[in-house]
């Protein structure tokens, strides 16, 4: 906790003051780009692996990065979601999973829940993943089943995203885009699911557009 004070002070004492009329700014209104929905794993740090400033994400965060279908939890992730868009007019949603997710590991090994029944019951909002990978990937053990199950987690709940009206309807209007990422921890890699070639590729920068040119496949692991 003493560490947490610290930083708060060396905050206020030394990096407020560099970009004060950054927050006056963000004191009357908010404009961010994109709702950046992803795991509530520490290890995960949206503004850091985006290198954006304060007010330019609006995140939200929790256990598997899961949002469950439209009218099956009355909860903050609807919540957020309607007033992203609707509010703030997000243009861009982007859902990114992460390599060594513990909510994903429970759901490839159900026992890991049986401690913590408010977890368990929360990741029934992604147990279809294990029945795509039992049929998708029956050959798959270990790491590898680990990471097919965060890929498909994201193509899930990107599922999910468009039961939303709000959703459904920004993209149907052609106003509104979603996005499928997983982040891989240990080399600071991001891969980005392409409908086209249905599968994850890694995220490169060319020419001012988002393009993939590495694919992104379980032999990788």
């Amino acid at each position: 906790m003493q560490k947490l004070i610290q930083g708060i002070h060396h905050f206020q004492n030394t990096l407020f003051g560099k970009q004060r009329e950054l927050f006056e700014r963000l004191a009357k209104k908010q404009s961010p780009e994109a709702l950046f929905i992803t795991c509530s794993d520490s290890r995960i740090n949206p503004n850091l692996l985006t290198q954006t400033d304060p007010g330019e994400l609006f995140i939200l965060r929790n256990a598997g990065n899961i949002i469950p279908a439209y009218g099956e939890v009355w909860g903050g992730e609807a919540a957020t979601i309607e007033f992203a868009v609707s509010g703030l007019g997000i243009k861009d949603i982007i859902i990114c999973g992460h390599s060594h997710c513990g909510a994903m590991n429970a759901v490839v090994d159900p026992t890991l829940r049986e401690k913590f029944p408010a977890l368990s019951r929360w990741l029934n909002h992604a147990n279809i993943n294990r029945t795509i990978i039992d049929n998708k990937y029956p050959e798959l053990s270990g790491e590898a089943l680990l990471m097919a199950t965060i890929q498909e987690n994201v193509l899930v709940q990107m599922e999910h995203l468009r039961s939303h009206p709000v959703v459904a309807a920004g993209i149907a209007k052609g106003k509104l885009k979603l996005h499928g990422w997983v982040y891989k921890i240990e080399t600071g890699e991001v891969f980005n699911f392409s409908p086209k070639h249905d599968q994850f590729e890694l995220l490169k920068l060319h020419r001012h557009d988002v393009i993939a040119d590495k694919h992104f496949n379980n032999a990788e692991i």
